[in-house]
């Protein structure tokens, strides 16, 4: 159960927003006007009926105890996790007046929500221990994976020769090719069942004629994608760490055999990337008492948004089991003990040396890897020509921010926390420079979303 006295910031609850548009359209529903019997219990559920543009008002019921993240229902039409409604009656509840007053008995309409989410949370514990389909016959099993790994096999080899004509015939001739080429050479990877071949294959293709500097960049990708097809080709001579990170970048499925680590788990940031068949939900956590960074990642089908929600700034205690692979930090989320609650405390900051350095050092594990979780502080964000970059407040060197950074409106939001003083900032740091995700005050402070 949570704390019904210890309420989420307006920060927190804008951070769970799936988009710009939803975080613009909450916010204007944070206010009281369009609510209407708005409560909460202690149990830490928040309700309310907010007047829409038709004659009946939409029921918005938002659990903010459950311990696997944030649970709601809302009788708009809405796709989108949470929606604007859910947002508004969180900012509402969030404002600590007497808008949303504690009350014994929830409305009707509430009451069965609440009722039906605890009888389905008892049944499935109830059916925790039974065992899967697909685990009742391994033999099953075994020859798909046989089968699946002849495909990803004939894939792999056939995206060898596409790139040996490719290099054979010059980098120059990619421009004259056009893109259909490699989307028919991409389908070709998903139909060998490899999908990050696949993924890999549509980024190549779009690289010819993107800007200055695009055969440089065109050598660099087709290396990188040598490698991995190589990698699977001869992945019977890899360690076992790194076997697993190429098989992992192929894209076949893995489960998170790793021990259980119970812990208080902060949340660091959570952001979303979104291409036409699927939307992907990154969650970043540090522990508090083992020092390990964790990613969570959670997925939604195109046009929805992951159900997965956690509040930035926040912690919970649970359980988390690594994914298999070299330099890794992806987990899975297993029992929760607790609802998110608030806890004093960040992760250490490093300098923006360091920070490069780990990300050196992790691509000896996943030559594939696009950026590191690291914290930099104390740094002071300072332009940089048309660009910005962090630099340590205590020494003479910088790290550039990349290019999605300087794009965002959270490059601002970091400025105007430091105005000129050190922060502390958590972000990725990668070949493009550094992402902040998430700042703090020098000393004291709640933590500030970016992302």
């Amino acid at each position: 159960m949570t704390q019904q006295g210890v309420r989420w910031s307006a920060d927190q609850v804008l951070a769970l927003a799936p988009d710009a548009a939803s975080r613009k359209a909450g916010s204007k529903l944070g206010a009281a006007g369009p609510w209407s019997e708005a409560g909460s219990c202690e149990e830490g559920t928040v309700w309310g009926l907010c007047k829409g543009s038709g004659s009946k008002p939409y029921q918005t019921i938002v659990d903010i105890a459950d311990p696997a993240g944030l649970a709601y229902k809302c009788s708009c039409p809405s796709r989108k996790f949470p929606c604007k409604h859910a947002l508004g009656l969180l900012l509402l509840w969030a404002a600590e007046d007497d808008t949303v007053p504690t009350v014994a008995q929830p409305p009707e309409w509430a009451e069965q929500w609440i009722v039906g989410r605890r009888k389905r949370a008892e049944d499935k514990r109830s059916a925790g221990g039974g065992s899967s389909p697909a685990a009742a016959d391994p033999e099953a099993a075994r020859r798909r994976a046989e089968r699946r790994t002849e495909r990803v096999t004939a894939g792999a080899t056939e995206l060898e020769q596409r790139l040996t004509d490719l290099l054979r015939g010059g980098l120059a001739s990619a421009e004259q090719t056009g893109y259909g080429l490699w989307e028919e050479t991409a389908a070709r990877m998903v139909d060998a069942q490899a999908p990050g071949l696949a993924g890999r294959v549509r980024e190549l293709g779009a690289i010819p004629s993107s800007g200055p500097g695009w055969p440089v960049r065109l050598l660099e990708e087709c290396a990188l994608l040598h490698l991995l097809d190589q990698g699977w080709l001869r992945r019977d001579r890899l360690p076992e760490d790194l076997a697993a990170t190429v098989r992992s970048r192929i894209g076949l499925p893995a489960s998170a055999d790793g021990p259980p680590v119970r812990d208080r788990w902060l949340v660091l940031a959570q952001y979303d990337t979104a291409d036409a068949k699927l939307t992907t939900r990154r969650i970043w956590l540090h522990g508090a008492d083992s020092g390990r960074t964790a990613l969570l990642l959670s997925y939604g089908a195109a046009g929805r948004a992951p159900e997965l929600v956690l509040p930035v700034g926040l912690a919970l205690e649970a359980e988390l089991s690594a994914y298999p692979g070299g330099g890794g930090h992806r987990a899975a989320l297993g029992e929760r003990f607790a609802a998110p609650a608030p806890l004093s405390i960040r992760p250490p900051g490093m300098t923006t040396a360091q920070a490069a350095a780990r990300y050196g050092e992790a691509l000896r594990e996943d030559p594939w890897l696009e950026s590191v979780p690291v914290t930099l502080g104390p740094v002071v964000p300072v332009p940089d020509g048309d660009s910005w970059q962090l630099a340590d407040a205590d020494g003479d060197l910088a790290l550039p921010l990349s290019p999605a950074a300087r794009s965002r409106p959270g490059l601002w939001r970091l400025v105007a926390l430091s105005g000129g003083a050190p922060v502390t900032v958590f972000g990725e740091c990668g070949h493009r420079g550094f992402t902040p995700l998430t700042a703090w005050p020098e000393h004291e402070g709640e933590a500030v979303p970016l992302c």
